[in-house]
């Protein structure tokens, strides 16, 4: 004989006819959880973006826990007068400068997001029909953690241990300093070479350019200046481009 007694009639009908909308709710929620309509849109994805993936040998830190959108407007942008083109995007493995060898593509496992986009600069007040004078990329990595920190100290020790390295048959000095009263932290690197002709010809004379690297909070942007066609950069766009871009990033994490 049973210790519990049995449910009356009445509530017994109205348990069992329960059943079948229990499990009609059950089966609902599994499908609204595992299937998407085909033109269904992410909502995590902002409009007017630029392309922001992590570096391919540098996969997200699998304990992110949200995904980092860079928008466009993390980018700085030039004034009129000093923009031959539109910025555009660019694919970070061709922005990033590269010394001895991947120096700037170091960014490990902490790396959340990476974009980057090229400005195009002239002197201000050059005619329409000038040649630019050069091109800045500029990067922008996101991090988990401390990993912003920790890529300025990894490219810090790439950075000395390449004191000069070859490229198109001429030798390239590398030199660094700290960038003091920009973001929380950053570094300028001025590269030097032999400078030649449109010919390839030796001149006899040298021509340069810098990349600026810098901190703001958990995110670093790399800034790389590159002449027009194998000339020298301009060091004060150079440095008017980086202080207005940290001034842009430190706007945009607010």
């Amino acid at each position: 004989m049973s210790r519990y007694a049995p449910l009356p009639a009445a509530r017994t009908r109205r348990a069992l006819g329960l059943l079948p909308l229990l499990a009609t709710m059950a089966l609902g929620a599994a499908c609204t959880a595992t299937e998407d309509t085909p033109d269904s849109t992410p909502t995590t994805t902002a409009p007017a973006t630029a392309t922001a993936s992590a570096l391919p040998t540098d996969p997200p830190s699998p304990s992110a826990s949200t995904r980092v959108t860079i928008p466009t407007s993390a980018f700085v942008e030039l004034p009129a007068e000093l923009r031959k083109s539109p910025r555009r995007t660019t694919a970070v493995e061709d922005a990033l400068p590269k010394l001895c060898a991947n120096e700037f593509g170091t960014g490990g496992r902490q790396v959340t997001a990476s974009a980057a986009m090229t400005v195009t600069y002239q002197t201000a007040g050059a005619p329409s029909s000038n040649v630019p004078q050069g091109m800045i990329h500029q990067t922008i990595f996101t991090f988990d953690g401390d990993g912003a920190s920790g890529y300025l100290s990894r490219l810090r020790a790439a950075v000395q241990a390449c004191p000069s390295y070859d490229q198109s048959g001429g030798r390239v000095t590398v030199k660094s300093k700290a960038l003091p009263g920009v973001g929380d932290e950053a570094v300028l690197l001025t590269r030097t070479w032999p400078e030649t002709s449109l010919n390839g010809e030796r001149t006899g004379d040298t021509a340069s350019s810098q990349i600026a690297v810098a901190r703001v909070d958990s995110a670093v942007t790399v800034f790389n200046d590159q002449g027009w066609e194998g000339t020298s950069g301009n060091p004060a766009i150079l440095d008017r481009v980086v202080r207005d871009g940290v001034d842009t990033i430190d706007a945009w994490q607010r």
